[in-house]
């Protein structure tokens, strides 16, 4: 394994790539924004000469670095590049996919992190902004979210961390990017993610495996409890006591169980699973929090490494 950790930030145009890396630049990563994605290999390279000074580095890959490839090739000479210009000029996407199983190939550890958020959400941001989407056709940001979404779906499918920047502001996202580079994880490491969540604010983007437990009796129907968080431990004792929940957790822990041995075999190196009820304020809380109990120890005996977080437990 090369000596120098790569993270590579991708995602839609409008979800914070230049807080991402403005956030890492500030932790003391060698930061560059928009490099056309044929250049990756020979930056990677020249940061490795660097004689140690450089063992951090974070790189924006998107749809804005699809750049002319025999400019790219005239300016590095580089084998790699030129292949690519006798075959055509590539799909961004195909290039990409490419070029990072190659560098993982030759040990690089490259560290993929993802971000997104709802199209209505970006649509604002960029009528607030006065911006022009990169892929819009005719004008239309829709189109150019649309086209956007496809081009980016294989990256998607391969990234380490996926993060839903809807509901995040400057300061959440920054911290959020933070709290990920200084983990310290290797991209060989799995990282489960239970995530609860209110339907009425919408399903997570970054969700892999999804539970409704709308099903559950609400404390928001007891008036006693209403107020209260599924953190509390009188909303806990509610949800819990019932034979159905009791019941339902089992089948639950059982299920994801199964599917771990299943997901490290097939290379996945982050899993969301997103537990929701209607408001993301008890039940979905209430359960999320006792899986974490129930898998904490089995997941650490595994390797792997367990994060928790409640989306919506301060709305409504």
């Amino acid at each position: 394994m090369k000596n120098i950790r790569v993270i590579l930030i991708s995602g839609l145009s409008g979800s914070g790539k230049t807080t991402a890396i403005k956030a890492l630049e500030d932790i003391g990563f060698y930061c560059v924004d928009n490099l056309p994605i044929l250049l990756l290999p020979k930056f990677i390279e020249l940061c490795e000469q660097s004689g140690g000074k450089i063992s951090k580095v974070a790189v924006v890959e998107d749809v804005r670095g699809e750049a002319s490839y025999p400019d790219i090739e005239r300016a590095l000479n580089h084998a790699d590049t030129a292949s690519a210009v006798e075959e055509g000029e590539k799909d961004f996407l195909e290039n990409s996919i490419r070029i990072i199983q190659n560098l993982k190939r030759e040990g690089y550890p490259i560290e993929i992190l993802f971000l997104e958020s709802s199209d209505p959400i970006l649509m604002r941001r960029f009528s607030e902004t006065r911006r022009q989407h990169p892929l819009a056709v005719g004008g239309s940001i829709r189109e150019g979210l649309r086209l956007e979404r496809t081009q980016l779906q294989g990256i998607r499918d391969m990234a380490n961390t996926v993060i839903d920047t809807s509901q995040l502001n400057v300061h959440q996202l920054k911290e959020r990017i933070q709290q990920y580079a200084q983990e310290g994880r290797s991209s060989g490491q799995m990282t489960v993610v239970l995530l609860s969540f209110g339907y009425s604010f919408g399903i997570p983007f970054e969700t892999d495996l999804l539970i409704d437990v709308r099903f559950l009796p609400n404390p928001h129907f007891v008036e006693d409890l209403k107020r209260l968080k599924g953190d509390h431990p009188e909303v806990a004792r509610y949800v819990l006591q019932w034979q159905e929940t009791k019941e339902f957790l089992r089948h639950v822990q059982e299920f994801i169980r199964f599917l771990f041995p299943l997901y490290e075999r097939e290379g996945k190196t982050h899993l969301t699973i997103a537990v929701g009820c209607t408001g993301g304020r008890h039940r979905s809380i209430v359960i999320v929090n006792q899986l974490a109990e129930m898998l904490r120890e089995e997941l650490k005996k595994r390797g792997i490494f367990l994060s928790v977080r409640h989306r919506d437990a301060d709305k409504g």
